[in-house]
């Protein structure tokens, strides 16, 4: 059983303090299954964006971790993922949104495929 996505988004939150970045809730989903959408702004102008990586990425020996892919190649213009961003919540109202400001561009995200 996958951990429900605001118990994931809130472990996610206290990681990157940790780590000494700032993140925060831009947009609640739902609280048991929404998708998770991570922002990582690098406070030039340019971010990254990943997504839930497609099914057919997870590891079968571990199906109910998250695993994440880059929504858009490389670093892309603030608006450019803003306009990913609005298109997905269009798509899927339940989807959160996590922003990350890390000047590095990390994002702490344990599975990152593709």
């Amino acid at each position: 059983m996958r951990l429900k996505s605001s118990i994931w988004v809130a472990a996610y939150l206290r990681r990157c303090m940790v780590e000494g970045a700032f993140a925060a809730v831009r947009r609640r989903g739902a609280e048991d299954a929404g998708a998770i959408f991570v922002k990582v702004s690098r406070f030039d102008g340019t971010a990254t964006l990943f997504a839930p990586a497609p099914q057919s990425a997870f590891d079968e020996a571990m199906p109910t971790d998250r695993a994440f892919a880059l929504a858009l190649p490389a670093a892309r213009a603030d608006a450019v993922i803003e306009d990913r961003l609005m298109r997905e919540i269009r798509f899927d109202p339940d989807a959160w949104i996590v922003e990350v400001e890390d000047r590095d561009g990390r994002h702490f995200l344990e599975s990152v495929v593709g």
